[in-house]
């Protein structure tokens, strides 16, 4: 159990069963009556949001959410298959549960797992990524319109909107959380 005063941002709490973690906290202290934490909460499971306010002194219950860097080995039809970088231990992700961090799930990068009640139920990706572009469609000089884009599609699947001199068999630098393509990568 944790104090409602003692909330920080990045704090795990469990509500409705499922583990949430802290994204915003903001403290109210109002003239009269007692102090209150105002929380908005992610739940780690699904990502839907939640906001609560709480009177400073009551106490919510804190979840154990265990953190641990693993290396991405592949995917078989079912689960993705990780690898613990201090204790070599295995871990097996159902693909059901994070259907969509296929695409950003590239061989020997390191993500962080997080663990509740002995269960995978995050990936937690890195927040920019390098990809190789596998198929790019070719513009001929003078089609162009200043800040015109194209669509590519990246070694993993990912659909990404690229300036038009992009082209196939090139890194580039994305940005995992929006899909937004941020610079080439020389490499």
């Amino acid at each position: 159990m944790i104090r409602a005063g003692d909330i920080t941002k990045g704090t795990c709490l469990l509500q409705k069963g499922q583990p949430y973690l802290v994204v915003e906290r903001e403290f109210h202290n109002p003239g009269k009556g007692t102090a209150v934490a105002r929380i908005k909460m992610k739940s780690i499971k699904d990502g839907t949001t939640l906001s609560l306010t709480i009177p400073t002194q009551q106490e919510v219950e804190d979840a154990q959410v265990e953190l641990r860097s693993c290396q991405y080995q592949y995917s078989d039809q079912d689960n993705y298959h990780f690898m613990d970088n201090q204790s070599y231990e295995q871990y097996e992700v159902p693909i059901a549960d994070n259907p969509d961090k296929k695409y950003y799930l590239k061989e020997d990068i390191t993500y962080d797992l997080s663990i509740w009640e002995g269960k995978v139920i995050d990936i937690g990706v890195p927040y920019k990524v390098v990809f190789e572009v596998a198929e790019s469609e070719n513009y001929i000089k003078g089609d162009t319109v200043s800040g015109a884009t194209k669509p590519i599609i990246t070694e993993t699947g990912l659909t990404v909107r690229v300036p038009l001199f992009i082209k196939q068999g090139e890194k580039i630098l994305v940005n995992t959380e929006t899909n937004e393509y941020l610079e080439r990568v020389n490499n």
